[in-house]
């Protein structure tokens, strides 16, 4: 019976609890009226809770002792300020000189506040006392007592709350982090920022009923905190928490649309900004995907609605915050663009709560990726549930030891010199192109074209966080729509199993969608192809945009569709001078190595400097497939010496040709064009059966992403570990590779080339049969050639044979060879080749000499060689090249 009992008092505790969950007030439609009595515009002594005809008088901070008139403590009908905008103001103007904001991708000029904002700042700069007021009762130049009676506080009485912090409505006299007032609103200025609304066409006089009231109005043209803002509106809705005053809803009611501004559903910002429906579906904002909720802690630090407010209410859903994750309209003092929280002060519990004090536009203390920190540190301090990876933990490979390599997100590891010490660099709309700001498209001397010392990485180089989808496609048929932008994972497909039909790309997944990107001219002479060529800087073509509706994945398209577009912008001449000079004695303009979280010079064997990976990952369209031997062929100015390139007669020049891992354009060199007629000797996704007997090798293609990343500990994969992200963010290993680049052999499983190659065709001593280009198949018939090297000598080194930066390079197969080092290794004199050699960034130990480049599968000891007095190339090899191996 007991038993009983305590069971059924549980099942009515849980009923009741359900009950109450449920009875939480929801974000509802806003039901706004003019009644000031309801509002914290309300300074009178009226008691708190007493019953107004918009619900009740809220909870105050600053209210009158004594002081029963409302509308007082800022009109009057004697003695108002003249020359102003508001009728019988009676407030004192401020003559403060306001530092306004300022953003380089702002179309518009601001200066100082005017009009009737001058009005709100009479009392929301900080600076008077809100107890001053120009007459009350006859009387001139009033102090009205404040306070509770009896403890009446110290006058001036001011607006309360640190002017630092997001959290206060005292915005200070420093209005950069506040959004911009006073300026002209035009249709023009909608036209060149490309994501505003024209304004609106019907404007409101005080005549009744002269004209249909405007959603937003203007003053004389010009945005003004009264465009968003009427200090008398009261919302009945109780459920959505403070309104702000706020004219339009202040959260996302129902799912965006993407079209014209719904003014029952969508959040104000889009009344003015119109992202369309690449917003409407993007990670941030679609009703599917953002669905994690606030916490109720960080709910009601940010004055939205929360589970812990009397009486309780529902804690907002990310998508239904929309704007403001990201956004505060008064945000802390010292970020950009108006980011949440978006500056150098460590976050606690997900917010910041103040700054030292700083009077000018000063951004040294921004830190735009705390923004992103909020919702993406793997921690439920701001939105809940966080899993292992959604949203995914990008702070975990951006805060890695300190022996460990990284982007230089945080501005102090970025190194910046001069008059941007300190500072963040990077600043969109700042390339001198139309919609820039929009398009995150910054200038070139921002990126570190003419000044190495800007040189940077912010979250939003990579990503437009209005336009990125949840989708393995980021060029989705007909645009983003409900079904296409919710997949389960969000990156780029890479599938680990068998799948008919497959073939790896190298298109934009959705978290790259709407980025901006570069995409290399290397223009149409044979000569172009050789791997010394570098593309003209001036060139280059920008991809930036919202491909909106348009999935369209060639590309010229004028937005990106490809990773690699987006990874040159900086990783090219495009982002930094390069005077294509090997870098010794002063030569060659790239980026250094080495910084803090960088690689540092000298790992092996790299030199000073980085290379040009728009010259490294071309692909001519002559180069792809080997055509080999006969006078005449395409393949010809790889880049290698006359006697080596790709032309002439097959015994002396053979099959040469360039090469280069696939990032920019498939090889065109198929299992057969290789030779192998065996099991693929890649790991899956890369030898992947498309179709019975038709292998992907060949025309896959891959991202940079693929072999950039955190690190990996798999053995056959670069899929990152479970609750790891995808994207070059950071790594334990140098250049931020997703697997060992060390000095060590095949039999070293974590290697990075063996999460693509498998591993036993190319260090195993048994022949692995015909599964590699490197095959002899002749009279002498060895075999798998890597097989019978390891067999003969032990454990291969990549580097022996390879150029130690695969990206691409002059010959075959990504081969060195010691009978032709040119200008990649500073034109070494004759005979300074040592053995074994090393000259960065190419030759790391290198010991291979190539006479003749054979035929793919067509290998033998004949091609190699190139010197000495043995009577064979073979005994030249083993008795001079391999005879001690590095």
């Amino acid at each position: 019976m007991w038993s009983h009992r305590r069971a059924l008092a549980l099942w009515v505790v849980l009923v009741l609890l359900l009950a109450a969950t449920l009875a939480r007030a929801q974000i509802a439609a806003t039901d706004k009226m003019s009644d000031v009595r309801g509002t914290k515009h309300n300074f009178s002594s009226v008691a708190d809770g007493t019953a107004t005809p918009s619900g009740t008088v809220p909870t105050r901070t600053i209210k009158a002792t004594t002081e029963t008139q409302v509308c007082v403590f800022c009109h009057t009908p004697h003695e108002a300020t003249t020359g102003e905008l508001a009728p019988l103001w009676n407030r004192t103007m401020s003559t403060q000189t306001y530092v306004p904001y300022a953003s380089g991708s702002m179309d518009a000029s601001v200066g100082q506040p005017g009009g009737s904002s001058k009005l709100c700042l009479s009392c929301h700069d900080g600076s008077m006392g809100v107890d001053k007021v120009n007459a009350l009762n006859g009387v001139k130049g009033v102090t009205v007592t404040m306070g509770p009676a009896g403890a009446p506080l110290a006058s001036p009485v001011k607006m309360p709350g640190a002017n630092l912090t997001g959290f206060t409505r005292n915005l200070g006299t420093n209005l950069s982090n506040d959004h911009p007032i006073s300026f002209s609103y035009t249709a023009a200025l909608a036209t060149a920022d490309g994501e505003l609304r024209g304004p609106d066409t019907v404007v409101k006089d005080r005549v009744a009923g002269a004209a249909t009231a405007p959603k937003m109005p203007l003053e004389g043209g010009q945005v003004q905190c009264t465009t968003c803002h009427d200090p008398h509106l009261n919302d009945k809705t109780t459920s959505n928490g403070s309104a702000k005053f706020l004219r339009m809803n202040r959260f996302q009611l129902a799912a965006p649309a993407g079209g014209a501004f719904d003014t029952t559903n969508d959040i104000i910002c889009l009344a003015c900004h119109d992202k369309g429906v690449s917003w409407a579906y993007s990670t941030h904002a679609n009703k599917d995907v953002a669905t994690q909720t606030y916490t109720g802690a960080a709910a009601q630090k940010r004055d939205f609605p929360s589970s812990l407010d009397v009486p309780a209410k529902t804690n907002p859903a990310v998508w239904q915050v929309a704007c403001l994750n990201c956004h505060d309209t008064h945000t802390v003092q010292g970020a950009r663009r108006l980011l949440r929280e978006g500056t150098s002060t460590a976050l606690t519990g997900g917010v910041q709560d103040g700054l030292a004090a700083v009077s000018a536009v000063d951004f040294t203390k921004s830190a735009i990726e705390n923004t992103c920190y909020q919702c993406h540190a793997g921690v439920a301090d701001v939105i809940t549930p966080v899993s292992t990876s959604v949203p995914p933990n990008i702070k975990q490979d951006f805060t890695l030891a300190a022996t460990a390599y990284r982007m230089p997100i945080i501005t102090a590891d970025q190194g910046i010199t001069g008059s941007l010490a300190s500072s963040e660099p990077h600043d969109i709309g700042t390339g001198g192109v139309a919609q820039g700001g929009a398009n995150f498209i910054e200038s070139r001397l921002n990126l570190g074209y003419g000044n190495l010392a800007n040189r940077h990485a912010e979250c939003t180089d990579c990503h437009n966080p209005h336009r990125v989808i949840k989708a393995q496609n980021g060029l989705p048929s007909g645009g983003p729509s409900t079904s296409n932008s919710k997949d389960t994972i969000a990156t780029h497909r890479h599938e680990m199993a068998s799948t008919l039909g497959y073939t790896h790309s190298n298109l934009i997944s959705g978290p790259l969608r709407g980025s901006f990107g570069v995409e290399p001219d290397y223009g149409s002479a044979a000569t172009n192809a050789s791997f010394h060529y570098m593309p003209d800087s001036t060139l280059y073509k920008v991809k930036a945009g919202d491909p909106k509706g348009l999935s369209a994945t060639d590309v010229a398209q004028t937005y990106v569709t490809r990773e690699y577009q987006i990874c040159l912008k900086c990783h090219s001449n495009y982002g930094y001078d390069d005077d294509n000079l090997y870098p010794t004695s002063g030569l060659g303009r790239r980026p250094t190595l080495g910084g803090i979280g960088r690689t540092a010079s000298g790992t092996n064997g790299m030199p000073s400097t980085y290379t040009n990976q728009a010259k490294e990952f071309q692909a001519p369209v002559a180069h792809m497939g080997e055509t080999g031997g006969a006078t005449g062929v395409s393949q010809i100015n790889s880049g290698a010496k006359a006697l080596y390139d790709g032309a002439g007669t097959a015994s002396t020049k053979g099959y040469n040709h360039r090469s280069w891992h696939p990032v920019m354009a498939p090889t065109g060199r198929t299992l057969s064009v290789r030779g192998i007629t065996g099991t693929t000797p890649w790991l899956l996704p890369w030898g992947n059966i498309v179709s019975t007997g038709v292998s992907a090798v060949g025309s896959n293609t891959m991202y940079c992403t693929d072999c950039h990343g955190s690190g990996v500990t798999s053995n056959v994969s670069v899929v990152p570990d479970s609750g790891k992200p995808w994207g070059p963010h950071g790594s334990n290993n140098p250049f931020l590779l997703k697997g060992a680049w060390a000095d060590t052999g095949g039999g070293n499983a974590s290697l990075l080339c063996f999460k693509c190659h498998v591993k036993a065709v190319y260090s195993g001593s048994s022949d692995s049969g015909r599964r590699t280009g490197f095959y002899d198949g002749g009279n002498t018939n060895r075999g798998n050639l890597h097989n019978y090297h390891v067999n003969k000598i032990g454990e291969l080194r990549c580097t022996w044979c390879h150029a130690a930066v695969p990206h691409g390079w002059k010959n075959k197969s990504l081969l060195v060879n010691l009978n032709d080092v040119g200008a990649e290794a500073g034109s070494p004199a004759a005979g300074s080749i040592g053995k074994p050699y090393t000259q960065g960034p190419y030759y790391y130990k290198a010991l291979l000499r190539v006479t003749t480049f054979a035929k793919s599968g067509n290998w033998s000891r004949d091609n190699c060689g190139g010197g000495g007095t043995d009577s064979d190339a073979t005994a030249y090899m083993k008795n001079t090249m391999c005879s001690t191996t590095p």
